[in-house]
């Protein structure tokens, strides 16, 4: 895997980093009261000669505050630039996370790494200045595109969905003119080890497979957590206003993926089968 060294697992508590740590378990998690990933001095004694892999799962995802708030570029862009410049001269692999908001939703195909980039909001905008000051910086990088991700313990799409549908909501107006490809958490961590262990750098995509809509993802989360009676009414984008602009089309393509790691991504809906066995184990009830 990486020849020995330490192993730094950024962004510690959430999904992401929650999976990697299960799966690197010997990595050292940090994080924000660990280390403050905007402070380049902080940055500076965490990467030093002997880190052998960053796996950088720190991000500000909040995208409609994103808009307004230019706070995420600290995170998401001007951090992973420095995280970048340290992981060069210590020797380090740098392991960093982005998004499928990278692209404008305008295909009439899943994206594929070398497509054009062009987002929509500033969260995207945000996350491929990060893209970009890595990939530039002289280091081994490894960039993942990732979309629309849940876990447990999470703020996520599909436990807002159930939460609400716990709290005795009987219908839910949900946005189905949006597609992409779910993402379990702990999928993307393992997917993250697999493609570092196979040697690859550059950019590639993962997601779980089976393309959906969030009302797609919606009607399937409630059907398999034991809420069939909701109504879920779709809408589309127009009817549902966000403050930051969604891409139609954010399907991401997996294929070089698949063809580094030689595993297709298991489907989206195994995984909320997991994701549902783990809410409930944590909750100490039957799973449904």
């Amino acid at each position: 895997m990486s020849g020995g060294g330490t192993e730094l697992i950024l962004g510690a508590g959430g999904m992401l980093a929650r999976g990697l740590a299960a799966e690197r378990p010997h990595a050292l998690s940090l994080g924000i009261r660990d280390l403050d990933i905007t402070d380049p001095a902080a940055l500076a004694r965490a990467v030093v000669p002997g880190v052998s892999v960053v796996w950088n799962a720190a991000a500000d995802t909040r995208v409609d505050l994103a808009e307004t708030d230019p706070a995420h570029l600290a995170v998401n862009d001007v951090a992973v630039g420095v995280l970048a410049g340290l992981c060069r001269e210590a020797g380090a692999l740098l392991v960093h996370v982005s998004t499928d908001y990278v692209f404008d939703g305008r295909a009439g195909r899943p994206w594929r790494e070398d497509d054009p980039v062009s987002p929509v909001n500033a969260y995207g905008r945000g996350k491929l200045g990060g893209e970009r000051r890595a990939l530039a910086s002289g280091a081994e990088v490894l960039v993942v595109r990732t979309s629309w991700v849940f876990a447990p313990g999470g703020v996520n799409f599909v436990d807002t969905m159930l939460g609400l549908a716990r709290s005795g909501k009987t219908e839910l107006k949900v946005v189905d003119d949006q597609r992409g490809r779910p993402t379990f958490a702990p999928d993307l961590a393992r997917a993250l080890v697999r493609l570092v262990a196979a040697g690859a750098r550059g950019v590639v995509h993962f997601a779980n497979s089976g393309e959906t809509t969030w009302y797609g993802l919606a009607r399937e989360a409630l059907a398999r957590g034991g809420f069939p009676h909701v109504r879920l009414v779709p809408c589309t984008t127009a009817e549902f206003p966000r403050p930051a602009a969604r891409p139609a089309n954010s399907v991401l393509d997996t294929s070089r993926y698949e063809r580094i790691t030689g595993e297709p991504p298991r489907h989206f809906t195994a995984a909320l089968d997991e994701h549902l066995r783990l809410r409930a184990e944590a909750a100490g009830e039957p799973a449904t």
